[in-house]
């Protein structure tokens, strides 16, 4: 039984951020303080500029964020993974292992997906981890 099975079906809600309702950075926020104890920004309308400023760091790959570090080599449990929908890298999943993650599957419910095929393996634009959770691949794998 993985961490991610108490989050498949949590529903969709747009800029949700609860078990009640969730999109896609939702589901993210969520997963981070119930699993790991980490409260992210939410990010409620991007009023800021300096949100604004965050989300552009993760989602478009910047180095400039604070909080996310990109990930060389595969991606570990709580990874967050960035793709393209469109033009735009405006998607985010959680990694549950290298190449399955769980996300918001459009307005449906938390899914887990395969993103090393299929519809997300060409939108993929990295893997982000955040500053507070640096471990290295070695340790994750004796888990």
């Amino acid at each position: 039984m993985s961490w991610s099975n108490g989050y498949i079906g949590l529903p969709w809600g747009e800029f949700g951020r609860s078990r009640s309702g969730a999109d896609c950075w939702g589901l993210a926020c969520i997963i981070y303080q119930e699993e790991l104890g980490i409260r992210l920004p939410e990010y409620l309308g991007y009023s800021s500029a300096e949100e604004r400023g965050e989300i552009a760091a993760l989602v478009s790959g910047a180095t400039s964020s604070p909080l996310w570090l990109p990930v060389e080599g595969p991606a570990i449990a709580f990874d967050i993974v960035v793709f393209r929908r469109g033009r735009l890298a405006s998607h985010v999943g959680i990694v549950v292992r290298h190449g399955l993650m769980i996300h918001m599957d459009g307005e449906d419910c938390a899914k887990l997906a395969d993103y090393t095929g299929g519809a997300w393996k060409h939108r993929l634009t990295g893997h982000y981890r955040h500053v507070e959770r640096p471990v290295t691949i070695l340790s994750e794998a004796r888990r």
